[in-house]
């Protein structure tokens, strides 16, 4: 005769023991009371038997409860031994991880993360999608990658958006060029009649930023329109003009020709964050990958966005 429960009972079970209560037990387990309730519920109707009995001030198990609880507990240590050692052979075979990275974001950040990962990790290797935010998105969306690095704008139900940062735009100019001037933010309405250098309307961050100039009423003249936002920097240190690009995408450390200024009136961002589709689970590695990603991204984003006046590019 086989029971009919699932390791979530078990624990819905062993976390109500040990907490005195559903409340707590369910914040711990990320559930809803009802949800939990069900739980209980379910595992009482596989054992036979009530397993909690309330009181005005606590819940305690029952007599069978108590019975049942270092078998749960054994159970469950077992269990997660067990998984952590195949975890751990996931780690040390020679897996690939594939991801998809805005290139912004796997130019200045992703390195980073990614060295102090094959510290612990050596056999683990990685295969990073460059790609712009629509291709990202698709990637993921088609299963090519296990997780994506790229912007909030996506319509599709099935993927996940988890905020990490948000990358004001910024203007870009030579250190020697008439808006370097000064420490105050530069205002959108005075880059008229400067030669403006932008990336085109494919981009995602044009499509942003277009959208959130026409919400002020503004709209501005770009003179020069690339596809990679490294080739606007380019021309901006040529001194054929300025770029106004997100803060991630300029060179986090002293610049010998170009600096940066804030932007205000509006001020704009882009929202940057991970990419999931919401029934995927991700392999060990991966698992383990995306955890230190998003340990790390903190620290980055602070150093990156912070403080922007003054900032040197």
């Amino acid at each position: 005769m086989s029971i009919n429960c699932e390791m979530l009972d078990l624990r819905a079970f062993l976390s109500v023991v040990e907490l005195e209560g559903f409340h707590k037990a369910a914040e711990a387990l990320h559930l809803s009371q009802p949800a939990l309730t069900r739980r209980i519920q379910k595992l009482e109707a596989a054992v036979g038997a009530s397993l909690l009995e309330r009181t005005t001030r606590r819940v305690a198990p029952t007599a069978v409860g108590r019975e049942l609880v270092p078998l749960v507990k054994r159970m469950l240590d077992e269990f997660d031994t067990s998984l952590f050692s195949v975890r751990e052979l996931g780690q040390r075979q020679s897996v690939v991880v594939t991801i998809a990275c805005l290139p912004t974001a796997a130019f200045y950040f992703l390195p980073r993360v990614i060295k102090r990962f094959n510290e612990q990790y050596p056999q683990i290797r990685f295969r990073i999608l460059d790609l712009s935010a629509s291709d990202g998105l698709a990637s993921v969306a088609r299963g090519e990658v296990e997780f994506g690095i790229n912007l909030s704008a996506s319509s599709d139900p099935d993927l996940q958006f988890t905020p990490l940062m948000d990358d004001p735009f910024v203007l870009a100019c030579r250190k020697d060029h008439p808006l370097a001037a000064g420490r105050d933010p530069i205002r959108w309405s005075e880059l008229e009649g400067h030669r403006l250098i932008t990336v085109g309307r494919s981009s995602g961050n044009r499509t942003l930023l277009d959208a959130a100039l026409a919400r002020s009423s503004l709209r501005l003249q770009w003179f020069y329109e690339v596809t990679h936002l490294s080739t606007s920097l380019g021309l901006v240190e040529a001194g054929l003009g300025v770029s106004v690009l997100p803060m991630l995408a300029t060179p986090q450390d002293d610049h010998p020709y170009l600096t940066t200024r804030p932007l205000v009136e509006p001020e704009v961002s882009r929202s940057i964050g991970v990419v999931r589709r919401r029934q995927s689970r991700l392999s060990p590695a991966a698992g383990h990958f995306l955890e230190m990603l998003l340990g790390e991204w903190r620290e980055v984003a602070d150093e990156a966005t912070a403080p922007l006046t003054g900032h040197s590019a």
